[in-house]
């Protein structure tokens, strides 16, 4: 009996070695059931603020933004600003055409009618973007045999960025521990921070986010308010659609609201919610009718 014993308890310190060169090494995901923690980073960001003189250049203009298909407008007519040094909060209903409207931004989908642009620029004539604009509208998007630190290398490398900044990147958004396992491994919240990574790569003057909490727990979740909060602070434009209100109550300086693709408030928080006993009940009334699963 007690040889058995010794076995078994050798053979399992042997397994946990392996399984922790494994992992380290980015070979795979651990074993079912096991938990990945990587770890919070600070909440602020630490990229040099924005210069009064080039804070026009982040300065986003939807102006009578339009887009129909087959003849149905899921976007009508949206027309807002996002100014520099504050964070803008982007809601609506499922299908009230947020997402349409930030592809749009983001040259990702022709409008069918009005212009959105960044500085005075439609998104492609911006010239070096990826040094302007960051954007995620899907979790990283990377693929899933490379690892974290890979996929944000290759990145830097089409973009013409020094490789060394996709560990700068890591560790901004708290990924430097697990940055050389393979993506396949990272949970729902670990991709969304892959995806704020890449989208910091070029140090941008502009973040257009889209459900950037979604998949984060709660600490997560206070971080990056806090995060997005501090990239404001340094004359960044953060631009964030979610559905999270509760969140987006306490993180945002200004709000637009659009509901069947058009917008029905707009303008600092305190106007929109205006008598209403918080953000969700103004919401609610605000979008009344237009609720529901497209």
């Amino acid at each position: 009996m007690v040889i058995v014993v010794a076995v078994l308890v050798v053979g399992g310190l042997i397994w946990l070695l392996q399984r922790n060169r494994h992992a380290g090494r980015g070979l795979g995901p651990p074993p079912a059931g096991a938990v990945t923690n990587p770890g919070l980073p600070s909440a602020t960001y630490d990229g040099e603020p924005v210069a009064a003189s080039r804070r026009p250049l982040g300065r986003i203009e939807v102006r009578g933004l339009t887009k129909e298909y087959s003849g149905v407008a899921v976007v009508d007519d949206v027309c807002f600003t996002a100014e520099p040094g504050r964070v803008t909060g982007f809601l609506g209903p499922n299908g009230a055409g947020k997402t349409t409207t930030l592809r749009m931004l983001l040259g990702l989908v022709a409008p069918s009618a009005g212009v959105a642009e960044i500085g005075g620029f439609r998104y492609a004539r911006i010239e070096e973007p990826i040094c302007l604009v960051g954007a995620v509208l899907e979790a990283s998007g990377a693929d899933e045999g490379r690892t974290g630190r890979d996929h944000l290398r290759v990145l830097c490398q089409a973009a013409g960025l020094p490789r060394s900044r996709a560990d700068e990147v890591l560790t901004a958004v708290g990924l430097a521990r697990v940055g050389r396992r393979r993506v396949r491994a990272y949970s729902l919240g670990m991709r969304q921070r892959l995806g704020l990574a890449a989208a910091l790569l070029g140090d941008p003057q502009v973040l257009i986010l889209d459900e950037p909490g979604n998949g984060l727990d709660p600490a997560g979740i206070r971080w990056i308010r806090t995060f997005l909060r501090s990239l404001a602070a340094t004359g960044r434009t953060v631009l964030v659609s979610s559905h999270q209100l509760g969140e987006i109550e306490q993180m945002a300086d200004d709000l637009v609201v659009i509901a069947a693709g058009r917008v029905v408030a707009a303008g600092p928080l305190a106007s929109v919610v205006g008598g209403h006993a918080g953000l969700e009940e103004a919401f609610l009334e605000l979008t009344a009718g237009t609720e529901g699963i497209r």
